[in-house]
Parts: structure tokens; C-alpha cells; sequence
């Protein structure tokens, strides 16, 4: 019983912290971060039955490996984004260079 509502708990935070998603590159950081802690944090939970190192443990990693990830697709979604400039088509690179295609 302890087990299912620790997963309807974690569903349901999961679930907000999705919707509170960013389209854009600004917010993807935080949210990417906050998902991975918590789903971290349940996993770890879980896994050590119980245990507040595991449950810290877990949501540390999995905030780090959220932030991670997050961060790794803003950055290829920010080079693939193509706009015009005087007629021309180009994009913005990391450091916030334009580059004529």
C-alpha cells in the first residue's frame, strides 16, 4: 500500500512539473532539473525502502542527469531554429552569434 501511494504521489508531481514545462529554451533548464529530482528522489526512495540518504541520493542524481539532459536539447533546439535577417535565412549559435544559411 506504502508503494502505491508513493507512485500516485511522485504521478501526479511529475505530472505538474510537465505542465509547467517552457516551450522555449529559458525554462527548460529548471523544469529538467526539478523532474529529475523528483523522479530521483521516488526512485531512491524506493530502492532503499525508505531511507532519507536514498531519497536525497536519488533526487541529487536524478537532478543533475535532469539538468543534464535539459540543457543538452535546448542547446541543439536553439541551432536548428532558423529566422530571417534582411531577407536572409539564418540562425542563432550558442553564444548568441548569427549565422547566415
Amino acid at each position: 500500500m506504502r508503494i502505491v501511494k508513493i507512485l500516485a504521489v511522485s504521478a501526479l508531481s511529475l505530472s505538474v512539473f510537465a505542465t509547467a514545462a517552457d516551450a522555449g529554451c529559458r525554462g527548460r533548464k529548471d523544469t529538467g532539473t526539478a523532474v529529475g529530482a523528483v523522479g530521483g528522489g521516488v526512485l531512491g526512495n524506493v530502492i532503499t525502502h525508505g531511507s532519507v540518504v536514498g531519497t536525497v541520493g536519488g533526487a541529487v542524481v536524478g537532478g543533475l542527469a535532469g539538468h543534464s539532459i535539459a540543457s543538452d536539447g535546448c542547446h541543439r533546439a536553439r541551432e536548428t531554429r532558423y529566422e530571417y535577417r534582411h531577407g536572409r535565412r539564418g540562425y542563432y549559435d550558442r553564444e548568441h552569434r548569427w549565422h547566415y544559411v
